[in-house]
C-alpha cells in the first residue's frame, strides 16, 4: 500500500548530507513494511536486522571500527553492502542501544552508506537519563497510521484522492462525489488507518468481522508490549486504564475518570507510559497569545487523541452499520469519533521529521465554558478548529476565539460541502470581528493547510 512518507524516503536517499534515518512510530503503523517498499524501488541490495528477534546480532556492531562492523555484517547476511546502492535496516532497534548509539559512527564514517533504524518502543531508550542521543548525528521521521486519502488508494479509489489533493474552493463538489466520499469516510472511521487492518478489510471482501478480528489481535499486540514498558509495572492497571482511553476521546482529562481509586500521580504515570509508546497523544491547552503555540501550554490541561480511529471505534464497540448514510457523523458517539478522525490527521500535518504536536483552547466563564476543539498555526496566525454539524450563529467558542485574539480565519469540520463566507462575532457588549469562515467536509482534512493558505492569498488580494 502506497504511503506518502514513501516520497520523504526518497527525498532523504538523494540528499547529499543526509544522516542515518530513525523512524519512529507505533507497533502496526506500517513502519517495516514502508522500508522494504522502500528497499525494493530504490535499491540494488537490501540487509535487514530485527533485533527483537536475533538480540545476538547486536554483537556484530561491538567494534570500534565501523569498517570491522560492516564486515561482520556482511558475513552475517552472506552479501555484499555497497554503499549508495544497499539500503541497511535495524529494526527494533530500541531492543540493542548500543547499537542505536553506533548510528553516529556510520554518518561519520560511511556517510554514503544508507542507514534506517526504526523502533515501536524506541522513545523508552531515548527517554532513559543515561541516554545521550547522537545529536547532529541522525535524524527522525515520525510515522502515524494510514491517512484517509491513503486510504482511498488503497481502496482502488485513486481518482477521488487526485480529486481531493488538487479540489479548489472556487468549485463545487458534486453531491454524488460527496455522498461517495462520506460513504468511504464511514467505513475509515470503522477500519481506521493500521495497514493490517485495512489489508484485512480489503482482502475479505469489505468484511467488517475480518476486520473486527484484526483489530482485536492488535489490541492484544499492544497488551503483550505493556510488560517491556517498565521493569516494575502492574500490567493489569494499564490495561484497565487504556481501555478507558477512547470513552475520554474529547473530553478534558480527569484522573478519576479513568480509574476513580487510583492516585492521580500513577494514573499520569501510565498516560506517559502509553505516549512513549505512542498509543495515544496529549493535546495540551494552550492560551494562544502567539506563536509558536507550545510556549503557553498549560500542562494541568488536556484532552487525550488514540492513535487510529478503527481502533476508537473498535474499543466503543462502534460498528459499520451504526454509520448509516442518513446518521451525522459529527454526532456519532457525541462527535468523539469525529474529534478522533481530525485530530489523528491534524497530528501529523507539520513537517515528517518535527515531533506530533496539537493543541486546544478554552476559556471558563461563569455559567458557561467556551472550548475550541483544536488549534493550528499557519504563517504567523493561530487559527481555531471546531468540529461539528452547527450553523454559523451557534459556533459561540470559534466566535469567543476570533474576538479575543483577532484571527482571520475560523474552521469548521462537519458533514457537508465545503464554503467559505464573510462573517464576524456576535458576543454581547463587544465591538464585532470580521473573520472567514472556512467549513469543510471532514475527508478535506489532508488538505487544510492548502485550502487555509489558498484562502488567506484571497483575503490579501481583496485588502
Amino acid at each position: 500500500m502506497k504511503r506518502n512518507a514513501l516520497d520523504v524516503l526518497i527525498e532523504w536517499e538523494h540528499r547529499p548530507n543526509r544522516k542515518p534515518l530513525i523512524i519512529r512510530g507505533a507497533r502496526q503503523v506500517g513502519k517495516t513494511e514502508l522500508v522494504r517498499i522502500f528497499a525494493q524501488q530504490e535499491f540494488d541490495s537490501f540487509i535487514e536486522i530485527n533485533f527483537d528477534e536475533y538480540p545476538q546480532k547486536a554483537s556484530l556492531f561491538a567494534d570500534d571500527d565501523i569498517l570491522n562492523v560492516i564486515r561482520f555484517i556482511e558475513i552475517d547476511a552472506n552479501q555484499k553492502i555497497v554503499p549508495g546502492k544497499t539500503l541497511l535496516f535495524l529494526d527494533e532497534i530500541q531492543s540493542a542501544p548500543s547499537v542505536l548509539d553506533r548510528l553516529r559512527y556510520f554518518y561519520e564514517k560511511i556517510p554514503t552508506l544508507h542507514v534506517i533504524g526504526a523502533g515501536s518502543l524506541l522513545d523508552f531508550v531515548l527517554s532513559e537519563p543515561d541516554y545521550s542521543v547522537p545529536v547532529g548525528r541522525i535524524e527522525f521521521l515520525y510515522l502515524g497510521p494510514m491517512t484517509f486519502e491513503e486510504f482511498l488508494c488503497a481502496r482502488g479509489q485513486e481518482q477521488l484522492h487526485h480529486y481531493l489533493a488538487t479540489y479548489t474552493l472556487a468549485t463545487a463538489i458534486p453531491e454524488a462525489i460527496h455522498a461517495k466520499l462520506l460513504g468511504l469516510l464511514r467505513e475509515y472511521f470503522v477500519v481506521g488507518g493500521l495497514p493490517g487492518v485495512v489489508k484485512a478489510y480489503i482482502e475479505s471482501g469489505l468484511d467488517s468481522i475480518a476486520t473486527s478480528r484484526e483489530q482485536q489481535s492488535i489490541l492484544q499486540t499492544y497488551y503483550v508490549d505493556f510488560g517491556k514498558y517498565k521493569k516494575k509495572v502492574n500490567v493489569t492497571f494499564l490495561q484497565d486504564i487504556f481501555k478507558k482511553i477512547p470513552s475520554q476521546i474529547g473530553k478534558t482529562v480527569k484522573y478519576t475518570a479513568l480509574n476513580p481509586n487510583a492516585k492521580s500521580a500513577l494514573v499520569k504515570e501510565s498516560l506517559d507510559l502509553f505516549e512513549k509508546a505512542r498509543l495515544l497523544y496529549r493535546v495540551f491547552h494552550s492560551d494562544a497569545n502567539g506563536v509558536p503555540l507550545g510556549a503557553e501550554v498549560n500542562p494541568s490541561y488536556f484532552k487525550l487523541l488514540f492513535l487510529d480511529t478503527g481502533l476508537v471505534s473498535a474499543a466503543l464497540d462502534l460498528k459499520l452499520i451504526d454509520f448509516l448514510p442518513n446518521t451525522e457523523l459529527t454526532l456519532i458517539h457525541s462527535g468523539a469519533v469525529a474529534e478522533q478522525f481530525i485530530g489523528q490527521h491534524l497530528l501529523y500535518t507539520n513537517e515528517p521529521w518535527a515531533e506530533p504536536s496539537l493543541y486546544y483552547w478554552n476559556r471558563p466563564s461563569k455559567g458557561s465554558t467556551a472550548e475550541v476543539d483544536y488549534l493550528i498555526q499557519y504563517r504567523g496566525h493561530i487559527l481555531p478548529i471546531e468540529v461539528k454539524a452547527g450553523a454559523t450563529g451557534r459556533l459561540k467558542s470559534l466566535q469567543m476565539f476570533v474576538q479575543e485574539r483577532r484571527t482571520p480565519i475560523a474552521l469548521r469540520f462537519n458533514s457537508d460541502r465545503p464554503s467559505i463566507h464573510s462573517t464576524h462575532t456576535a458576543i454581547a457588549g463587544k465591538k464585532p470581528i470580521p473573520f472567514d469562515l472556512l467549513s469543510l467536509p471532514l475527508y478535506l482534512v489532508a488538505q487544510t493547510a492548502r485550502l487555509v493558505a489558498a484562502t488567506l492569498d484571497g483575503m490579501d488580494r481583496i485588502s
